[in-house]
């Protein structure tokens, strides 16, 4: 017989609103099955290992309530892990109503209690960090030169994150300069992309000799907009690096209370 469960991560950063992280709680309290409350999906794999390894086993198959099916996946392989038989249902793109009816019609879960099972990262700090799908990774190299604070390596024109937890909080800002999509902030506020959805693909349009004027002047204008988006995506990552080397070089306020002189 398969064993299944149900795994919703909370999520520690902003992909999903308190509100709508305990509407979907509320709902996964009305079925009949074992459902796992991960605070964070992003810090559990870097810090509960053993966790993820033992939900596999258990397993056959597990639906998980989360975001990106891209930052899922890449998520488990940046930390070598994996977890067969997962399906992803994206409350990014899902409305609670809609992630009911998936669970109940593509996955058979029914009405009933479930069994909670609440596990922690134990983190003391924002699993923040960047994600390579490594697919699509060019070894160009650019998100290693633009990052001021250690977090990746880049030896052999081999990209891997080494220092995850050095990325400073919220700090997209190499992601944005990856001319192939391949960085995925998993807790980016932002849809898109950079946060893990599916890289698009522009329509191509064929020329001809009656419309190649015109299709000429479409692909230039397509290609303008491509530059003036792109500086600015570089402006943008700009900025972003700027707070973050300042908000690192500010000093921490004093505990409430305490005497300078004891400290």
């Amino acid at each position: 017989m398969e064993k299944s469960c149900i795994l919703f991560c909370k999520c520690g950063g902003d992909a999903i609103t308190s509100e709508k992280s305990e509407q979907i709680n509320t709902l996964l309290h009305s079925f009949d099955a074992n459902v796992y409350q991960l605070d964070d999906f992003c810090g559990i794999v870097m810090n509960r290992k053993d966790f993820i390894r033992a939900i596999d086993q258990k397993y056959t198959r597990k639906v998980m309530v989360a975001c990106y099916p891209r930052s899922i996946k890449n998520l488990l392989e940046q930390n070598n892990l994996s977890m067969s038989g997962l399906e992803v249902v994206n409350f990014r793109e899902y409305s609670v109503q809609e992630i009911e009816s998936k669970l109940r019609n593509d996955f058979s879960f029914t009405s009933g209690k479930s069994i909670e099972t609440k596990v922690e990262s134990g983190l003391d700090v924002p699993a923040w960090y960047p994600v390579i799908d490594q697919p699509l990774c060019s070894e160009c190299g650019k998100c290693f030169k633009f990052c001021l604070f250690g977090v990746y390596t880049f030896t052999d024109k081999h990209l891997q994150v080494v220092k995850p937890l050095a990325c400073k909080n919220k700090c997209p800002a190499c992601g944005r300069n990856c001319p192939s999509s391949a960085i995925i902030f998993p807790r980016l506020k932002e849809n898109g992309v950079l946060a893990g959805a599916e890289p698009g693909s522009e329509p191509q349009v064929k020329d001809s000799m009656m419309e190649g004027n015109l299709i000429s002047t479409l692909n230039h204008r397509s290609a303008l907009r491509r530059n003036i988006f792109k500086a600015g995506l570089i402006e943008q990552a700009e900025e972003e690096r700027r707070i973050a080397l300042e908000e690192l070089a500010s000093p921490k306020p004093l505990p409430q209370g305490e005497d300078l002189k004891t400290l």
